[in-house]
């Protein structure tokens, strides 16, 4: 479930944005010497699968990192648990197919269902896209362990079937059933930009200076009430390396070809590594 991994950040914490099946880029990030101690410990954003080369080999890597890694589920990572679940289909350019075929896909996809969607220490807190203005840093707790008891529990497939959609595009207390669950994973692994009272808007993949009319980046909302942690977050690589006292962005969009970033969270030392001449990058953004 999701809960404090300590009262404070460990110094030996990086953060390390989206992969996105970019295994070489992975592995040439773990052999620095800034994170090759056995101390070292990882928060992945998330979207650790689909349209690199190497998705099958990135989720095995990560997950063989044991109690040194926590990941938070994106939205590529909820596509292949709706693909398992028959919720969905597999699109032009996933690279999901080798999981789906491993003789581990099973003990793959159950490790994928728990991970969390978020999680935190008392200063940060790390989701793979955004959160609502409206909620705190335990509410974005307390939300996320809703939806993971769902897709750890039984009935999880049912549930994929349910996931997807705009519908509700705010959050409201009194939400229930399908509809808060759905809310809560659109803003944790969809989100970028807000209105100022909440309301979510799901197609601009532009960057923060091109928000559509009406909204803004989430993180700009006056009176947000994440504004007394730091949120570290992918899923927004025209947004790249936003590094702020309170906002921390880490999607350098390695798999279009620029840099997979890892962010130590202590003193946000930063390690990055150039993705332009490793197969399957430079693909068409979309």
């Amino acid at each position: 479930m999701s809960q404090a991994v300590s009262s404070a950040t460990p110094a030996s914490l990086w953060a390390v944005g989206d992969l996105q099946g970019c295994g070489e880029a992975l592995e040439r990030l773990l052999a620095r010497p800034e994170l090759a101690a056995a101390d070292t410990t990882f928060w992945f954003a998330g979207d650790l699968v689909n349209r690199g080369p190497q998705s099958l080999q990135t989720l095995r890597r990560v997950r063989a990192l044991g109690e040194r890694a926590q990941t938070v589920l994106g939205n590529h990572d909820l596509h292949l648990l709706g693909v398992v679940a028959g919720a969905r289909s597999l699109k032009p350019g996933d690279t999901l197919r080798e999981i789906l075929d491993a003789p581990d896909a099973a003990e793959l996809i159950d490790w994928i269902r728990y991970q969390p969607l978020a999680v935190r220490t008392a200063d940060h807190l790390m989701v793979h896209a955004g959160v609502l203005p409206q909620w705190t840093a335990d509410t974005v707790m307390a939300l996320a362990n809703e939806v993971e008891t769902v897709l750890r529990g039984p009935n999880w497939r049912s549930f994929m079937h349910d996931m997807y959609g705009n519908q509700p595009d705010h959050w409201r207390d009194d939400l229930r059933g399908v509809d808060r669950l759905r809310v809560i994973v659109n803003a944790l692994t969809r989100l970028r930009f807000c209105s100022a009272d909440g309301v979510m808007e799901f197609t601009s993949k532009a960057s923060a200076a091109a928000a559509p009319p009406g909204f803004q980046p989430w993180y700009t909302v006056p009176g947000r009430r994440t504004a007394d942690v730091t949120v570290v977050f992918g899923h927004w690589s025209t947004l790249g390396l936003l590094d702020s006292p309170r906002v921390l962005a880490i999607d350098t969009g390695c798999i279009w070809g620029g840099e997979l970033t890892a962010v130590r969270l202590r003193d946000r030392r930063r390690v990055a590594i150039d993705c332009s001449s490793l197969p399957g990058t430079r693909l068409p953004r979309g």
